[in-house]
């Protein structure tokens, strides 16, 4: 094995060891303890974005939210200005970091669904495209009341986009986060087809809130 390959071995080990670490973090549950409210328990029972809306109103959800993109920017960020010449360094921080939010450690591996920080990352490796894509988001949420149909859209759209554009190696390491994030909103989208989802504006009215 060449001292290049070694090299390359152990910046990628340390490349998804930051990643994962900055993706663990997790304000929600740190909020929901401080207000005394068991994000497990109530909403759909995720300790992300959407259900800290429903339990907790918005400034705590847009402020979960925000740290949730920005801390999968600062990975992709981080990494690629410590390994600059590590190809696809990027992807692997931001799909790592992605990783870490939904499966940290400290939570016996039961984060969140990892939406906010795919959008962090999205935004993070590409900026024009995560502009139009929040546009889109906007819109479809806007007109069907539910989040998930936006986070669909993102995991599926980037992924593609970047295929289109001849990145396959992104792509593909993108599809690992994308069909993670699937998974986890399975029941989401069976409530959707049962129409038990739990909508934006109910959620913003405080229908949900815990008083």
């Amino acid at each position: 094995m060449t001292s290049l390959t070694v090299y390359s071995l152990n910046s990628y080990s340390l490349v998804v060891l930051i990643g994962y670490l900055l993706g663990s973090l997790n304000l929600a549950t740190l909020l929901a303890k401080l207000k005394g409210v068991d994000l497990r328990a109530g909403g759909s029972g995720n300790p992300g974005t959407a259900n800290t809306v429903s339990l907790m109103g918005w400034k705590a959800g847009v402020l979960v939210g925000a740290h949730d993109i920005g801390k999968a920017i600062l990975a992709v960020w981080l990494c690629m200005r410590l390994f600059p010449d590590l190809p696809y360094c990027g992807a692997v921080a931001g799909v790592a970091c992605v990783l870490g939010h939904i499966f940290p450690f400290y939570m016996g591996f039961r984060g969140g669904k990892g939406f906010a920080a795919y959008l962090g990352m999205t935004a993070a490796l590409n900026w024009r495209f995560a502009l139009g894509l929040l546009v889109v988001i906007a819109l479809l949420v806007l007109i069907t009341d539910y989040i998930v149909v936006g986070t669909m859209t993102t995991v599926v759209s980037f992924p593609a986009f970047c295929a289109i554009n001849g990145h396959y190696t992104v792509a593909l390491l993108l599809c690992v986060a994308s069909l993670v994030i699937i998974y986890k909103h399975r029941a989401n989208l069976v409530r959707i087809c049962r129409g038990t989802e739990i909508k934006v504006r109910a959620a913003g009215k405080g229908q949900y809130r815990v008083k």
